[in-house]
């Protein structure tokens, strides 16, 4: 609006670019700056950022005109490189070994899991073949579910739902201590964004990932924006996982983001416990909850069907096509609650912010008690907004130690009770927060 009341209004382009930036889209936001070049010739920062930009989107259709060769999919490839002998455990392993069936076929066990964390924390790897072993293990649990997965909580089951955790791996493991391992009567939610920042993101995929291998159906995990090509290359993941373990390892870890659900229906099944005035219930009288890492639409009449339609699978946030359900992913995704009612710019330059109104219309056409979300830091770990029916929990404590927040999961009972628990930031060995990340002056709202 400002561009068009005045075209010579140089801040409005810088700032239309950056937000176009942001949102990846490089194009648009190469054009803004060479109109702002024609209007500020000597502008030395516009014109470096001009070029990096230019840089950006090379690099970006490079890899996408590889990634359109090749026929294979990571997946595929993997096992075709395993089944040629090309991925084998090195004889000097000396650490927790993987079992394997009587027909040769490695297995995830209890044991293992156990072993393996125990000497990540001593700050040991595992051999490449067994962190290829437990992603495509989890692989094949993923596919399987639809892009919202629904969760029924079992009289005497709980639920606990676990937000950012960002590679901080050493938290992660006393997070763990707190909401105990999935099991039969407990299972564990993870709200996306697993990785990038955190010095030890493989560490955190990887013990997530072994869960889901091990545990089907009591261990979840939806995708977060950060399992995307763009962030992981932005904030740390892409170098860390190459660094660690190779460029093939990569794009297996890369594939099996896009295969994460997108979001999360867990209901209760059992009657509420206590007065149930003004709340939003199912059409069966209980209470359940929208669990998604960013939040809600750019309009109204989004059903769940909708949602757990969306062909999510080799698809990466901003892509146009059937699975975005023109921008349904990316919402998903990336949006934030606002105070004020309807709809608005978000503070990220990325996405809308929704208010209290589209969140209590949402709900009640979807028969939705409440949206439990992720996405944003918390100075306790949580917050209830929305008069109750957004709640936003955040799980990695001091933040890229520097933020001074807690961290928080909430538990979900078999009548839909919630429960929050707060835990504070644990020591960890003197690692630099986004080692492996190429973007370090990049906004922690990203």
């Amino acid at each position: 609006m400002a561009i068009e009341l005045d075209p010579s209004y140089a801040k409005a382009y810088y700032r239309r670019a950056t937000c176009y930036l942001q949102t990846m889209k490089y194009k648009q936001a190469i054009a803004d700056f060479k109109k702002l070049l024609t209007l500020e010739p000597q502008n030395q920062l516009v014109r470096q950022q001009l070029d990096s930009t230019q840089k950006i989107m090379r690099k970006v259709e490079f890899e996408k005109a590889i990634e359109m060769e090749e026929e294979k999919s990571p997946v595929e490839r993997c096992f075709e490189i395993i089944a040629e002998g090309g991925c084998e455990v090195d004889k000097t392993y000396a650490g927790p070994q993987l079992p394997k069936t009587e027909d040769g076929k490695f297995r995830i066990t209890p044991e293992f899991v156990k072993g393996m964390i125990q000497w990540f924390k001593d700050g040991k790897s595992i051999p490449r073949r067994y962190v290829w072993e437990i992603v495509l293990g989890a692989h094949s649990h993923f596919v399987q579910e639809e892009s919202l997965v629904n969760v029924d909580i079992e009289d005497g089951m709980t639920i606990d739902v676990i937000g950012d955790v960002h590679g901080q791996f050493y938290d992660y493991l006393h997070l763990l201590s707190l909401t105990g391992e999935p099991n039969e009567k407990h299972a564990l939610l993870m709200n996306g964004d697993l990785v990038d920042r955190g010095s030890w993101s493989i560490e955190v995929i990887v013990t997530a990932l072994a869960f889901k291998w091990l545990y089907p159906k009591r261990m979840y995990i939806n995708r977060g924006n950060h399992e995307s090509k763009e962030m992981n290359r932005t904030y740390g993941f892409e170098g860390e996982a190459k660094h660690k373990f190779g460029e093939q390892t990569y794009k297996l870890f890369a594939h099996v983001f896009t295969e994460m659900p997108l979001a999360t229906l867990v209901s209760a099944t059992k009657p509420p416990a206590g007065p149930t005035k003004g709340a939003i219930l199912s059409p069966e009288g209980r209470k359940r909850y929208f669990v998604v890492h960013g939040g809600l639409f750019s309009k109204d009449g989004v059903t769940l069907d909708d949602i757990r339609q969306i062909k999510r699978i080799g698809q990466q946030p901003g892509q146009e096509g059937l699975m975005c359900k023109r921008l349904l992913h990316p919402s998903l995704l990336w949006t934030d609650p606002q105070e004020l009612p309807g709809r608005g710019p978000s503070k990220r330059g990325v996405g809308i912010a929704f208010g209290p109104d589209v969140t209590k219309r949402w709900c009640e056409a979807n028969g939705v008690t409440g949206i439990i979300r992720s996405h944003e830091v918390r100075q306790d770990g949580y917050s209830i907004e929305h008069d109750g029916l957004c709640t936003t929990v955040f799980s990695a404590p001091n933040y890229v130690d520097q933020a001074g927040n807690k961290g928080a999961f909430i538990r979900i009972d078999a009548a839909g009770t919630q429960q929050y628990t707060q835990f504070d930031a644990q020591p960890h060995p003197p690692v630099k927060p986004m080692a492996y990340a190429s973007g370090g002056l990049a906004s922690l709202l990203m």
